[in-house]
C-alpha cells in the first residue's frame, strides 16, 4: 500500500498522487497558469484537470516528486485535504455576469481568506451564488449562499453524492456584514453540535429545521422567524 502523504491524494493506480492547486472562487492569474504548467511539464504529470471545486488538480504525481512539487507551487498549494473547509465556489456575480445582482466574488474571496482549510467534526463545501439563477450549487453545497436584488440569502444542509439533498433556508434579504455574522455563528453551532464525520446534510436531519431555530436562530436579531 502506497503512503499516505498530507496534502495528496492516492490516485486509482495506488502509486501516484494528485495535488490541489489553490484558486479562491475559481480565480487564477496568468502567472499561476503558467507556474502550473510548467510544474506538470517539470515533473512529467499527464494529467491537469479542473476539479467541481473550481481548482485545479495535478494528476499523476509520483511519490519521490511529491515534496519538490509542493516547493514549487509554494502556497498555492492545497495542503490539507481532512475534515475542513475544502473550498469556496463562486459564479462571477454582479461584477461580470449581467444577470448578476450581488458581488459573489468579493463575498466568497472574503469567507475563502477566512476559514479555508480550518478544521471541523466533517468536510465543508461552500456555493456562493450573485443570483437566484445559483450557477455555484448553492442548494447542494453544505453552506450556499445566494445574492437576489433583496440580499442574500442563507441555506445549510445541502449535499451532492449518492444521497442529495437541496440546503434549508436560514435566512434571506441579509447584507453581507450579516452574511458573515451569521457564518461566525453558524460554522461555531456545528464545530460544538455535529458529530465526527457527519455531513451538513446528515446533521441537519438529526436536528432538524425546527430544532436549529429554537436552539440557535432564535438568538440572532437580524432572522426573521416566519416559516
Amino acid at each position: 500500500m502506497a503512503e499516505q502523504v498530507e496534502g495528496a491524494i492516492l490516485q486509482r493506480d495506488g502509486s501516484t498522487y494528485a495535488v490541489m492547486v489553490r484558486s479562491p472562487a475559481g480565480l487564477v492569474t496568468p502567472e499561476l497558469l503558467e507556474r502550473v504548467a510548467a510544474i506538470a511539464r517539470k515533473y512529467h504529470i499527464g494529467t491537469v484537470k479542473i476539479t467541481s471545486g473550481q481548482r485545479l488538480d495535478l494528476i499523476g504525481v509520483k511519490r519521490e516528486d511529491l515534496d519538490a512539487v509542493f516547493a514549487d507551487l509554494g502556497p498555492d498549494a492545497v495542503r490539507r485535504t481532512g475534515p475542513c473547509v475544502r473550498y469556496v465556489r463562486s459564479c462571477p456575480g454582479i461584477r461580470h455576469c449581467k444577470n448578476g445582482t450581488q458581488d459573489s466574488l468579493a463575498l466568497a474571496l472574503s469567507l475563502e481568506a477566512k476559514y479555508r482549510e480550518l478544521p471541523f467534526p466533517a468536510k465543508l463545501k461552500l456555493g456562493i451564488s450573485g443570483c437566484p439563477r445559483c450557477c455555484a450549487d448553492s442548494h447542494t453545497r453544505d453552506i450556499g449562499i445566494m445574492g437576489s436584488k433583496d440580499g442574500w440569502t442563507v441555506l445549510f444542509g445541502g449535499n451532492g453524492g449518492t444521497r442529495p439533498r437541496f440546503g434549508d433556508v436560514l435566512a434571506t434579504g441579509l447584507t453581507t456584514e450579516e452574511v458573515l455574522d451569521l457564518m461566525d455563528r453558524l460554522l461555531e453551532y456545528f464545530r460544538t453540535h455535529a458529530k465526527q464525520k457527519e455531513r451538513t446534510s446528515r446533521f441537519m436531519e438529526r436536528i432538524t429545521l425546527d430544532g436549529l431555530r429554537s436552539d440557535f436562530l432564535n438568538l440572532i436579531p437580524y432572522i426573521s422567524l416566519e416559516k
